[in-house]
């Protein structure tokens, strides 16, 4: 078997796969004033928080474009791959997922799925899509165990199986400086974000068993916010544990130390792409949660 791994933009990937030659990356635009723009390629990070700060207009993104997988396909079956997992943004926040499983005669169905159209104009290869009902560092981790369980010689179908544990036990804590970038975009429901904004509540937010991005608890203050982050990663400090953070690096740095004073261990601390920042905001402030990689 020869495996190649498909993600996109969202993920953060660890760094001994950065670069690696069997892991592909599919571009999520931002929408900036009705124009598209990929972070990397024509968008700086740091103008991108200003355009989010000083835009009249909310930012968005799109999805991948369809036609570059396909084309992307074509390409590893001429390289000579025969299987393909692609990773994605979860389908609760994205519609990606949901576009490619849409493609087939009975929709989603089941952990995974393949597209019609997929399998008709690429039938050399093998492909599933697995949702991952999550992004960011904790979506790179499941790019490197499957990595790791192709190099190790496991069947495909098993590497489904395993990864399919890996999704069912992965999720993140995210605490945000404000709401509107969630509600308006359609990621979180009014009625919560009014009573946040109206009672000062700082809800711990997390991705659900679908993967969407609900109202986990409702915390009065940001300090105590951030102590019950603390104690959530003490309850799950056998998990592999990431901080992430949207343009808040001293305030990721001081949660890990935080962490650390407890003896937790956490695995990176990065921040997270502007894709993901469009619709958390400035400021916010992630944990995710994904079971330990062991080699």
């Amino acid at each position: 078997m020869s495996l190649a791994v498909i993600t996109d933009s969202s993920v953060n990937l660890p760094a001994e796969i950065q670069g690696h030659a069997d892991v592909y990356v599919l571009d999520i635009p931002v929408i900036i004033e009705g124009q598209p723009f990929v972070e990397g390629k024509n968008l700086d990070v740091n103008h991108f928080y200003e355009q989010m700060a000083n835009s009249e207009e909310l930012l968005k993104t799109s999805q991948p474009n369809l036609a570059d997988l396909d084309n992307l396909l074509m390409e590893l079956e001429e390289e000579g791959y025969t299987h393909v997992i692609g990773l994605f943004l979860s389908s609760g926040i994205s519609g990606f997922v949901h576009t490619l499983h849409g493609l087939t005669d009975e929709g989603i169905s089941g952990f995974w799925a393949n597209s019609q159209f997929l399998i008709e104009d690429h039938a050399k290869l093998k492909i599933a899509f697995p949702d991952t009902k999550i992004t960011a560092a904790p979506m790179g981790a499941m790019v490197r165990n499957v990595l790791h369980w192709s190099a190790q010689g496991m069947s495909f179908e098993n590497i489904l199986k395993k990864l399919e544990e890996q999704v069912d036990q992965t999720t993140a804590y995210i605490l945000v400086d404000d709401l509107n970038h969630l509600v308006k975009g359609g990621r979180l429901s009014n009625g919560s974000a009014i009573l946040g904004n109206l009672l000062s509540i700082k809800p711990i937010l997390n991705f659900n068993d679908e993967g969407k991005i609900v109202v986990f608890e409702k915390v009065r203050t940001e300090k105590k916010a951030v102590k019950r982050l603390v104690a959530l990663a003490e309850e799950n400090r056998e998990m592999e544990l990431s901080i992430l953070h949207t343009n808040a690096p001293e305030k990721a740095e001081e949660f890990k130390r935080q962490l650390e004073v407890q003896g937790i261990s956490v695995s990176t601390v990065v921040s997270l792409c502007a894709v993901i920042a469009t619709h958390l905001g400035e400021g916010a402030l992630v944990l995710g949660l994904t079971p330990k990689f062991t080699k």
